[in-house]
Protein backbone atom coordinates (compact mmCIF):
# COMPACT_ATOMS: atom_id res chain seq x y z
CA UNK A 1 0.00 0.00 0.00
CA UNK A 2 1.31 3.27 -0.99
CA UNK A 3 0.38 7.04 0.99
CA UNK A 4 0.99 10.48 -0.50
CA UNK A 5 1.07 12.79 2.07
CA UNK A 6 1.01 16.40 1.18
CA UNK A 7 2.64 18.80 3.32
CA UNK A 8 4.86 18.20 5.92
CA UNK A 9 3.88 20.64 8.84
CA UNK A 10 2.74 19.05 12.54
CA UNK A 11 -0.07 17.03 10.95
CA UNK A 12 1.66 15.78 8.00
CA UNK A 13 4.12 14.21 10.15
CA UNK A 14 2.24 12.72 12.30
CA UNK A 15 -0.06 10.97 9.56
CA UNK A 16 2.86 9.78 7.69
CA UNK A 17 4.34 8.68 10.47
CA UNK A 18 0.99 6.89 11.76
CA UNK A 19 0.75 5.36 8.17
CA UNK A 20 4.46 4.04 8.71
CA UNK A 21 3.53 1.95 11.52
CA UNK A 22 0.86 0.19 9.76
CA UNK A 23 2.55 -0.65 6.95
CA UNK A 24 2.34 2.16 3.85
CA UNK A 25 4.96 2.96 2.26
CA UNK A 26 4.96 6.74 2.01
CA UNK A 27 5.57 9.70 -0.27
CA UNK A 28 5.54 13.30 1.04
CA UNK A 29 5.20 16.26 -1.12
CA UNK A 30 4.73 20.13 -0.54
CA UNK A 31 4.30 23.44 -2.31
CA UNK A 32 7.20 25.09 -0.05
CA UNK A 33 10.33 23.03 0.75
CA UNK A 34 12.92 24.14 3.23
CA UNK A 35 15.24 23.22 5.79
CA UNK A 36 13.10 22.12 8.17
CA UNK A 37 10.88 20.36 6.45
CA UNK A 38 13.58 18.28 4.88
CA UNK A 39 15.12 17.35 8.23
CA UNK A 40 11.59 16.43 9.09
CA UNK A 41 11.41 13.95 5.80
CA UNK A 42 14.76 13.08 6.89
CA UNK A 43 13.73 11.65 10.27
CA UNK A 44 10.94 10.06 8.61
CA UNK A 45 13.29 8.20 6.29
CA UNK A 46 11.16 9.17 3.40
CA UNK A 47 11.30 11.29 -0.02
CA UNK A 48 10.12 14.80 -0.30
CA UNK A 49 9.61 17.02 -3.20
CA UNK A 50 7.84 19.10 -5.12
CA UNK A 51 4.73 17.74 -7.07
CA UNK A 52 5.97 16.70 -10.98
CA UNK A 53 4.39 18.00 -13.75
CA UNK A 54 3.01 14.28 -14.49
CA UNK A 55 0.67 15.01 -11.57
CA UNK A 56 -2.35 12.44 -12.74
CA UNK A 57 -0.01 9.74 -13.59
CA UNK A 58 2.08 10.56 -10.36
CA UNK A 59 -1.47 10.30 -7.88
CA UNK A 60 -2.92 7.64 -9.70
CA UNK A 61 0.26 5.56 -8.44
CA UNK A 62 -0.78 5.82 -5.12
CA UNK A 63 -3.55 4.26 -2.64
CA UNK A 64 -4.39 7.03 -0.15
CA UNK A 65 -3.89 11.15 -0.59
CA UNK A 66 -3.90 12.54 2.93
CA UNK A 67 -3.68 16.82 2.61
CA UNK A 68 -2.60 18.78 4.91
CA UNK A 69 -4.64 21.07 6.78
CA UNK A 70 -3.90 23.95 4.89
CA UNK A 71 -4.01 22.55 1.69
CA UNK A 72 -7.39 23.80 0.11
CA UNK A 73 -10.05 22.01 -1.40
CA UNK A 74 -9.21 23.15 -4.72
CA UNK A 75 -5.81 22.84 -4.79
CA UNK A 76 -4.29 20.40 -8.16
CA UNK A 77 -3.45 17.29 -6.21
CA UNK A 78 -6.53 16.82 -4.37
CA UNK A 79 -8.30 17.62 -7.85
CA UNK A 80 -5.86 14.66 -9.52
CA UNK A 81 -6.90 12.38 -6.67
CA UNK A 82 -10.27 12.83 -6.93
CA UNK A 83 -10.22 11.64 -11.17
CA UNK A 84 -8.04 8.82 -10.54
CA UNK A 85 -10.20 7.78 -7.81
CA UNK A 86 -7.80 7.80 -5.15
CA UNK A 87 -9.14 8.07 -1.67
CA UNK A 88 -8.69 11.80 0.26
CA UNK A 89 -8.68 11.17 3.68
CA UNK A 90 -7.92 14.03 6.87
CA UNK A 91 -5.64 12.70 9.67
CA UNK A 92 -9.32 12.72 11.69
CA UNK A 93 -10.75 10.14 9.42
CA UNK A 94 -7.73 7.87 9.38
CA UNK A 95 -7.31 7.87 13.30
CA UNK A 96 -11.16 7.41 13.52
CA UNK A 97 -11.04 4.41 10.94
CA UNK A 98 -7.71 2.65 12.90
CA UNK A 99 -9.45 3.50 16.10
CA UNK A 100 -12.49 1.30 15.46
CA UNK A 101 -10.11 -1.68 15.41
CA UNK A 102 -8.47 -1.23 18.63
CA UNK A 103 -8.96 -4.30 20.32
CA UNK A 104 -11.84 -4.16 23.03
CA UNK A 105 -13.58 -1.44 21.29
CA UNK A 106 -13.43 2.08 20.42
CA UNK A 107 -12.78 4.77 22.95
CA UNK A 108 -16.05 7.32 23.31
CA UNK A 109 -15.02 10.79 21.20
CA UNK A 110 -16.32 14.35 21.42
CA UNK A 111 -16.00 16.71 18.56
CA UNK A 112 -16.02 20.15 18.45
CA UNK A 113 -16.87 22.14 15.13
CA UNK A 114 -18.25 25.96 14.51
CA UNK A 115 -16.15 29.12 13.04
CA UNK A 116 -15.79 30.18 15.99
CA UNK A 117 -14.96 29.06 19.69
CA UNK A 118 -13.97 25.53 19.18
CA UNK A 119 -10.70 25.45 20.97
CA UNK A 120 -12.12 27.17 24.30
CA UNK A 121 -15.00 24.47 24.69
CA UNK A 122 -12.61 21.99 23.15
CA UNK A 123 -10.46 22.93 25.97
CA UNK A 124 -13.45 23.75 28.46
CA UNK A 125 -14.51 19.86 27.73
CA UNK A 126 -11.14 18.22 28.11
CA UNK A 127 -10.92 20.35 32.09
CA UNK A 128 -14.77 18.53 32.50
CA UNK A 129 -13.82 15.36 31.77
CA UNK A 130 -10.35 15.12 33.53
CA UNK A 131 -12.16 16.70 36.57
CA UNK A 132 -14.39 13.71 36.36
CA UNK A 133 -11.02 11.71 36.42
CA UNK A 134 -10.97 10.53 32.54
CA UNK A 135 -7.63 10.53 31.02
CA UNK A 136 -8.24 12.74 27.59
CA UNK A 137 -6.66 15.33 25.39
CA UNK A 138 -7.43 18.12 23.23
CA UNK A 139 -6.52 16.62 19.86
CA UNK A 140 -7.09 17.41 16.00
CA UNK A 141 -6.66 20.97 15.42
CA UNK A 142 -4.58 21.62 18.68
CA UNK A 143 -0.80 20.68 18.87
CA UNK A 144 -1.56 17.01 19.08
CA UNK A 145 -3.19 15.75 16.05
CA UNK A 146 -5.63 12.89 16.73
CA UNK A 147 -3.39 10.26 14.62
CA UNK A 148 -0.73 10.42 17.76
CA UNK A 149 -2.98 9.49 20.76
CA UNK A 150 -3.99 6.12 19.10
CA UNK A 151 -1.57 4.22 20.79
CA UNK A 152 -1.83 5.80 24.22
CA UNK A 153 -3.96 5.33 27.71
CA UNK A 154 -6.29 7.93 27.09
CA UNK A 155 -9.86 7.07 27.91
CA UNK A 156 -11.43 9.50 25.89
CA UNK A 157 -10.91 11.62 22.86
CA UNK A 158 -12.21 15.49 22.67
CA UNK A 159 -11.71 16.46 19.21
CA UNK A 160 -11.66 19.86 17.30
CA UNK A 161 -12.86 19.51 13.93
CA UNK A 162 -11.84 22.45 11.52
CA UNK A 163 -13.84 22.36 8.14
CA UNK A 164 -10.55 21.60 6.41
CA UNK A 165 -10.44 18.00 8.16
CA UNK A 166 -14.43 17.09 8.12
CA UNK A 167 -14.33 18.25 4.20
CA UNK A 168 -12.32 14.86 3.89
CA UNK A 169 -13.83 12.51 5.76
CA UNK A 170 -16.51 9.66 5.04
CA UNK A 171 -16.91 7.36 8.56
CA UNK A 172 -15.45 10.07 10.99
CA UNK A 173 -18.04 10.14 13.88
CA UNK A 174 -18.50 11.18 17.52
CA UNK A 175 -20.35 10.02 19.93
CA UNK A 176 -21.73 13.41 20.59
CA UNK A 177 -20.52 16.17 18.57
CA UNK A 178 -21.48 19.88 18.54
CA UNK A 179 -21.47 22.58 16.05
CA UNK A 180 -21.07 25.96 17.75
CA UNK A 181 -21.78 28.50 15.21
CA UNK A 182 -21.53 29.20 11.22
CA UNK A 183 -20.45 32.41 9.60
CA UNK A 184 -18.39 33.34 6.80
CA UNK A 185 -14.73 32.55 6.64
CA UNK A 186 -12.09 30.35 4.86
CA UNK A 187 -13.13 31.59 1.63
CA UNK A 188 -9.58 31.31 0.83
CA UNK A 189 -9.47 27.40 1.17
CA UNK A 190 -12.76 26.60 0.41
CA UNK A 191 -14.28 27.24 -3.26
CA UNK A 192 -17.12 28.22 -2.03
CA UNK A 193 -19.73 28.68 1.23
CA UNK A 194 -21.48 26.00 -0.19
CA UNK A 195 -18.68 23.65 0.45
CA UNK A 196 -17.62 25.15 3.83
CA UNK A 197 -21.01 24.97 4.93
CA UNK A 198 -21.03 21.23 3.17
CA UNK A 199 -17.92 20.41 5.46
CA UNK A 200 -18.72 21.60 8.73
CA UNK A 201 -22.53 19.61 8.06
CA UNK A 202 -20.00 16.05 7.98
CA UNK A 203 -20.11 16.24 12.39
CA UNK A 204 -23.77 15.14 12.40
CA UNK A 205 -24.33 13.91 8.62
CA UNK A 206 -22.15 10.61 9.41
CA UNK A 207 -23.42 9.92 13.04
CA UNK A 208 -25.39 7.26 13.91
CA UNK A 209 -28.75 7.18 15.52
CA UNK A 210 -27.59 6.43 19.36
CA UNK A 211 -25.09 9.49 19.08
CA UNK A 212 -25.96 13.01 20.36
CA UNK A 213 -25.98 15.76 17.80
CA UNK A 214 -25.83 19.57 19.80
CA UNK A 215 -26.50 22.97 17.61
CA UNK A 216 -26.46 26.21 18.63
CA UNK A 217 -30.61 27.62 18.94
CA UNK A 218 -29.55 30.80 17.24
CA UNK A 219 -27.83 29.91 14.75
CA UNK A 220 -30.78 28.96 11.89
CA UNK A 221 -28.20 26.91 9.54
CA UNK A 222 -26.84 24.88 12.61
CA UNK A 223 -30.22 24.38 13.12
CA UNK A 224 -31.79 23.81 9.69
CA UNK A 225 -28.68 20.56 9.64
CA UNK A 226 -29.47 19.19 12.94
CA UNK A 227 -32.93 19.24 12.23
CA UNK A 228 -31.70 16.38 9.63
CA UNK A 229 -28.95 14.75 11.95
CA UNK A 230 -29.35 11.15 12.01
CA UNK A 231 -28.38 12.01 15.99
CA UNK A 232 -30.19 12.20 18.96
CA UNK A 233 -31.17 15.98 18.74
CA UNK A 234 -30.06 18.33 21.20
CA UNK A 235 -29.90 22.43 21.40
CA UNK A 236 -28.51 24.63 23.61
CA UNK A 237 -28.00 28.62 23.98
CA UNK A 238 -29.06 31.08 26.72
CA UNK A 239 -32.79 30.75 25.65
CA UNK A 240 -34.89 28.58 24.16
CA UNK A 241 -32.79 25.20 24.20
CA UNK A 242 -32.45 21.78 25.74
CA UNK A 243 -29.53 23.03 27.52
CA UNK A 244 -30.21 27.31 28.50
CA UNK A 245 -29.90 29.21 30.89
CA UNK A 246 -32.04 29.56 34.02
CA UNK A 247 -32.27 31.66 36.95
CA UNK A 248 -28.75 32.01 37.16
CA UNK A 249 -27.75 28.21 36.27
CA UNK A 250 -26.59 25.99 33.57
CA UNK A 251 -29.84 23.55 33.45
CA UNK A 252 -30.26 20.64 31.18
CA UNK A 253 -33.15 19.08 29.85
CA UNK A 254 -32.85 17.11 33.81
CA UNK A 255 -33.02 20.57 35.13
CA UNK A 256 -30.35 22.72 37.01
CA UNK A 257 -26.74 21.71 35.88
CA UNK A 258 -24.32 24.37 37.94
CA UNK A 259 -24.84 27.87 38.97
CA UNK A 260 -22.91 30.00 37.02
CA UNK A 261 -21.74 32.06 39.96
CA UNK A 262 -18.53 29.64 40.03
CA UNK A 263 -17.53 30.55 36.53
CA UNK A 264 -14.64 32.66 36.67
CA UNK A 265 -15.66 34.72 33.56
CA UNK A 266 -19.77 34.89 32.62
CA UNK A 267 -19.75 37.10 29.24
CA UNK A 268 -22.00 35.91 27.04
CA UNK A 269 -20.31 33.10 24.91
CA UNK A 270 -18.96 31.45 28.36
CA UNK A 271 -22.41 30.72 28.89
CA UNK A 272 -23.05 29.51 25.31
CA UNK A 273 -19.61 27.31 25.71
CA UNK A 274 -20.25 26.12 28.67
CA UNK A 275 -23.71 24.61 27.85
CA UNK A 276 -22.12 23.27 24.81
CA UNK A 277 -19.20 21.59 26.68
CA UNK A 278 -22.06 20.00 29.30
CA UNK A 279 -24.11 19.05 26.71
CA UNK A 280 -21.18 16.97 25.10
CA UNK A 281 -20.29 14.98 28.31
CA UNK A 282 -23.57 15.02 30.03
CA UNK A 283 -25.37 13.05 26.89
CA UNK A 284 -22.43 10.36 27.06
CA UNK A 285 -22.97 10.11 30.50
CA UNK A 286 -19.05 10.87 30.55
CA UNK A 287 -19.39 13.39 33.81
CA UNK A 288 -21.41 14.52 36.21
CA UNK A 289 -22.80 18.09 37.03
CA UNK A 290 -20.02 17.88 40.09
CA UNK A 291 -17.55 17.72 37.74
CA UNK A 292 -18.84 20.70 35.26
CA UNK A 293 -18.65 22.47 38.08
CA UNK A 294 -15.18 21.78 39.20
CA UNK A 295 -13.94 22.61 35.87
CA UNK A 296 -15.95 25.65 35.67
CA UNK A 297 -14.77 27.05 39.38
CA UNK A 298 -10.90 26.88 37.69
CA UNK A 299 -11.02 27.31 34.06
CA UNK A 300 -9.57 29.84 32.26
CA UNK A 301 -10.10 30.66 28.08
CA UNK A 302 -6.99 30.25 26.12
CA UNK A 303 -5.27 32.94 25.70
CA UNK A 304 -5.84 36.01 22.96
CA UNK A 305 -9.61 34.79 23.14
CA UNK A 306 -11.06 37.80 25.17
CA UNK A 307 -8.11 38.05 27.68
CA UNK A 308 -8.04 40.72 30.29
CA UNK A 309 -4.77 42.07 29.86
CA UNK A 310 -5.02 44.90 32.91
CA UNK A 311 -7.07 48.15 33.29
CA UNK A 312 -5.83 51.56 34.26
CA UNK A 313 -8.22 55.39 34.66
CA UNK A 314 -11.24 52.95 35.07
CA UNK A 315 -10.29 51.46 31.24
CA UNK A 316 -10.16 47.61 30.72
CA UNK A 317 -7.92 45.86 28.20
CA UNK A 318 -8.93 42.83 26.24
CA UNK A 319 -6.58 40.61 23.94
CA UNK A 320 -8.95 39.10 21.26
CA UNK A 321 -6.94 38.42 18.99
CA UNK A 322 -8.27 35.07 17.98
CA UNK A 323 -11.57 37.43 16.43
CA UNK A 324 -9.97 36.37 13.00
CA UNK A 325 -13.76 36.49 11.68
CA UNK A 326 -16.40 38.89 11.60
CA UNK A 327 -18.30 36.96 13.68
CA UNK A 328 -16.47 36.51 16.14
CA UNK A 329 -15.32 40.16 16.38
CA UNK A 330 -19.16 40.82 16.58
CA UNK A 331 -19.52 38.43 19.66
CA UNK A 332 -16.77 40.19 21.53
CA UNK A 333 -18.68 43.64 20.81
CA UNK A 334 -21.38 42.55 22.03
CA UNK A 335 -19.85 41.45 25.32
CA UNK A 336 -19.90 45.45 26.17
CA UNK A 337 -21.93 48.02 27.24
CA UNK A 338 -19.00 50.40 25.69
CA UNK A 339 -15.87 49.98 23.96
CA UNK A 340 -12.89 51.00 22.12
CA UNK A 341 -12.21 48.39 18.97
CA UNK A 342 -9.37 47.70 17.64
CA UNK A 343 -10.15 46.21 13.95
CA UNK A 344 -8.42 45.19 10.60
CA UNK A 345 -5.84 42.87 9.26
CA UNK A 346 -5.59 40.72 6.22
CA UNK A 347 -8.76 39.90 4.99
CA UNK A 348 -9.94 36.31 3.75
CA UNK A 349 -12.28 37.57 1.46
CA UNK A 350 -14.98 37.42 3.57
CA UNK A 351 -17.65 40.50 4.10
CA UNK A 352 -16.73 42.50 7.18
CA UNK A 353 -20.19 43.86 7.86
CA UNK A 354 -21.00 41.62 10.78
CA UNK A 355 -18.83 43.72 12.64
CA UNK A 356 -20.85 46.32 12.65
CA UNK A 357 -24.24 45.02 13.67
CA UNK A 358 -24.88 46.83 17.26
CA UNK A 359 -22.49 50.31 16.65
CA UNK A 360 -24.20 51.55 19.33
CA UNK A 361 -22.04 49.74 21.83
CA UNK A 362 -18.55 51.72 20.35
CA UNK A 363 -17.19 54.54 21.69
CA UNK A 364 -14.83 54.31 18.58
CA UNK A 365 -12.90 52.18 16.44
CA UNK A 366 -9.27 52.12 15.14
CA UNK A 367 -8.49 50.81 12.33
CA UNK A 368 -5.45 48.82 11.47
CA UNK A 369 -3.74 46.84 8.39
CA UNK A 370 -4.83 45.88 4.85
CA UNK A 371 -8.38 45.92 5.85
CA UNK A 372 -8.14 49.50 7.24
CA UNK A 373 -10.22 51.18 4.37
CA UNK A 374 -12.93 48.85 4.71
CA UNK A 375 -13.61 48.93 8.31
CA UNK A 376 -13.68 52.95 7.79
CA UNK A 377 -16.50 51.98 5.08
CA UNK A 378 -18.94 49.38 7.12
CA UNK A 379 -18.03 52.41 10.11
CA UNK A 380 -19.04 55.06 7.87
CA UNK A 381 -21.76 56.95 9.75
CA UNK A 382 -21.77 55.05 12.54
CA UNK A 383 -19.19 55.44 14.67
CA UNK A 384 -15.64 57.44 15.32
CA UNK A 385 -13.00 56.00 13.00
CA UNK A 386 -9.29 56.53 13.35
CA UNK A 387 -5.96 54.63 12.01
CA UNK A 388 -3.29 53.41 13.17
CA UNK A 389 -0.04 52.57 10.90
CA UNK A 390 0.95 50.22 13.58
CA UNK A 391 0.60 48.22 17.18
CA UNK A 392 1.88 51.47 19.13
CA UNK A 393 -0.36 53.65 17.75
CA UNK A 394 -3.31 51.68 17.86
CA UNK A 395 -2.58 51.42 21.97
CA UNK A 396 -1.65 55.13 21.84
CA UNK A 397 -4.83 56.20 19.96
CA UNK A 398 -7.34 53.61 21.98
CA UNK A 399 -6.31 55.23 25.19
CA UNK A 400 -6.87 58.36 23.74
CA UNK A 401 -10.35 57.67 22.90
CA UNK A 402 -11.36 55.61 25.86
CA UNK A 403 -13.25 56.79 28.95
CA UNK A 404 -13.34 55.17 32.41
CA UNK A 405 -16.30 52.57 32.02
CA UNK A 406 -14.91 51.73 28.69
CA UNK A 407 -13.36 48.63 27.34
CA UNK A 408 -10.64 48.48 24.57
CA UNK A 409 -10.74 45.39 23.05
CA UNK A 410 -8.37 44.42 20.19
CA UNK A 411 -10.78 41.89 18.26
CA UNK A 412 -9.66 42.45 14.51
CA UNK A 413 -12.14 40.25 12.50
CA UNK A 414 -9.27 39.57 10.29
CA UNK A 415 -6.34 37.31 9.85
CA UNK A 416 -2.91 38.93 11.09
CA UNK A 417 -0.50 38.26 8.00
CA UNK A 418 -0.81 41.33 6.87
CA UNK A 419 1.89 42.84 10.28
CA UNK A 420 2.34 39.64 11.69
CA UNK A 421 2.91 35.47 11.60
CA UNK A 422 0.03 34.83 13.13
CA UNK A 423 -2.74 35.94 15.27
CA UNK A 424 -0.83 34.62 18.60
CA UNK A 425 2.03 37.10 17.86
CA UNK A 426 -0.20 39.53 17.24
CA UNK A 427 -1.81 39.29 20.80
CA UNK A 428 1.67 39.17 22.34
CA UNK A 429 2.49 42.28 20.90
CA UNK A 430 -0.55 44.11 21.70
CA UNK A 431 0.09 42.79 25.37
CA UNK A 432 3.19 43.79 25.94
CA UNK A 433 2.47 47.65 24.05
CA UNK A 434 -0.72 47.77 26.51
CA UNK A 435 1.41 46.65 29.58
CA UNK A 436 4.12 49.25 28.81
CA UNK A 437 1.18 51.71 28.72
CA UNK A 438 -0.17 50.64 31.94
CA UNK A 439 3.10 50.51 33.16
CA UNK A 440 2.60 46.63 34.48
CA UNK A 441 5.84 44.60 34.66
CA UNK A 442 4.90 40.69 33.23
CA UNK A 443 6.09 37.33 33.29
CA UNK A 444 7.47 36.07 29.92
CA UNK A 445 4.71 36.56 27.43
CA UNK A 446 3.16 32.81 26.26
CA UNK A 447 0.90 31.84 23.87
Amino acid sequence: MRALVHGLAITGVSTARALQRRGYEVVTTDDVIDDAKLERAIELGVSLGRLPENLAEFVAGFDLLSPAPGVPEGHAVIAAAVAAAVPVQSEIELAYRWEQLRPGGPRPMLAITGTDGKTTTTELTVAILRAAGIRTEALGNTEVPLVDVLDSDLEAFVVECTSFRLAWTERFRADAAVWLNFAPDHLNWHDSMDTYQAAKARIFELQASTDAAIGFVDDPIVMSHLDRAPGRHRSFGADGADYHLAGGFLTGPDGPIVDTAVMRRRLPHDITNALAASALVLETGLAAPAAIAAALATFDAPPHRLESIGSGDGIEWFNDSKATTPHAAATAIRAFPSLVLIAGGSRKGVDLSAMAAQPDRLRAVVAIGEAAPDIHAIFDGRATVVDANDMASAVRQAAALARPGDAVVLSPGCASFDWYTGYPSRGDDFRRLVHDYLGITSELETT
